[in-house]
């Protein structure tokens, strides 16, 4: 025991530890294995084939009434001697078959561990290139060579995510920075306010009031956006029935004053339009896409049509509004945050820019999809396509 324990310490500690379970160990075992089991399995048949070949075991009756008893007993001697023979024969070539089929297996596992690694060095580069990709380098992509098999499908994927990866971090960089340059010109102008209150003590205040009071105003409306469109993000929301008929009306009603103070005529039709979601976040969606149909359209006698329906995908949503021609460039850029047209925002009525941002997240979070599409005579058209409630 004291020698043993000598020994166990003298050995180096990566002696005491087997070799991790990687896939190439895994393969080269899996090929060794094969190879070990098949050649046992050839070994194994070509003995009894031989075997039954060579006569061992022929019986030869005593007695054959040919000859002598002495010429009856050489032979028998001689039969047992050649089958003596055999049997050894057997023997020996069943243990020199061993013995190869023995190195066979060692040389197979040598083989197979090279062959694997080979097979694996297009998936450890990829490891290594993956690795290497942060944040500050995600335009950097796998790109493997070779023909179209299973790991170049791999490394199509990874990058196919990269590229979705890279995009959602640009998105959010440019709405962190839009974020706050929107969060801080009200600041600003705030503050100037009020330098002006203090530097002017005898000026009348009610303009001031009016002033701060609007630009409070702005902050809270802006500041609620954010809110909804990160609860929208979140997906925190109870899924209920919903009929988008009942909330297109329901939002149509309530921006009717909105309509006839800016001259705009809001035609509503379809029919019923069943989907499963949060009625609150759909009214909002609605409610948003009607409000930007109504502020950005003509300076006169504009047009709002509101339609519901559905189609073999589920529920359809759809708003279209008169106004000027946009191109489709511009309104591939416009459900992004902040991002305000100026040749179809009046100055009256500019918004937070945060409307088709939160319909297009209020959309995605209920696993729908937003088209926005360009009327050919001018203004915009809004396609929401929400799934189907279960029919359980």
């Amino acid at each position: 025991m004291d020698r043993a324990l000598t020994l166990s310490r003298l050995t180096p500690r990566r002696w005491l530890h087997l070799p991790s379970r990687t896939v190439r160990l895994r393969l080269t075992l899996l090929y060794g294995g094969l190879f070990c089991v098949s050649g046992a399995v050839l070994l194994v048949v070509t003995y009894l084939i031989f075997r039954d070949a060579t006569g061992v075991n022929v019986i030869v009756q005593n007695g054959s009434g040919h000859g002598t008893a002495a010429q009856d007993a050489a032979t028998e001697l001689k039969f047992h001697d050649l089958v003596h023979r055999d049997t050894d024969a057997l023997h020996q070539g069943l243990l020199r078959s061993v013995i190869v089929l023995a190195v066979m297996t060692v040389v197979s596992i040598a083989l197979g561990w090279l062959v694997a690694g080979r097979g694996l060095r297009p998936l450890r580069g990829m490891t290594a290139t993956t690795r290497r990709i942060s944040e500050r380098n995600l335009d950097e992509r796998l790109a493997p060579p070779g023909p179209r098999d299973e790991l170049k499908d791999l490394g199509d994927t990874i990058d196919g995510l990269l590229a979705r990866l890279e995009a959602h971090v640009a998105e959010q960089q440019r709405f962190a920075a839009n974020a706050s340059h929107e969060l801080r010109t009200p600041l600003a102008v705030t503050q100037s306010l009020l330098d002006v209150a203090r530097n002017d003590p005898n000026g009348a205040n009610g303009e001031l009031v009016e002033r701060l009071f609007a630009v409070n105003t702005r902050a809270i409306d802006l500041t609620e956006a954010l809110l909804l469109l990160s609860r929208a993000d979140q997906q925190a929301f109870t899924r209920e029935p919903v009929d988008l008929s009942l909330v297109a009306e329901e939002a149509t009603e309530a921006l009717i004053p909105l309509a006839e103070q800016r001259g705009v005529r809001i035609e509503t039709s379809g029919e019923t339009a069943p989907t499963i979601g949060s009625r609150p976040l759909l009214l909002q969606l609605t409610t948003n896409l009607i409000h930007n149909a109504i502020v950005h359209n003509l300076p006169d006698q504009g047009a709002v049509w509101v339609t519901t329906g559905v189609d073999p995908t589920g529920a359809v949503l759809t708003v279209e509004n008169t106004g000027e021609k946009l191109s489709p460039e511009k309104v591939s850029t416009l459900a992004e945050p902040f991002l305000r047209g100026d040749e179809r925002v009046r100055s009256n009525h500019a918004g937070v820019g945060l409307g088709l941002a939160i319909a297009q997240s209020i959309t995605q979070a209920h696993d729908g999809t937003l088209a926005l599409t360009p009327r050919a005579d001018g203004g915009l058209r809004v396609t929401v396509r929400l799934p189907a409630p279960s029919p359980r």
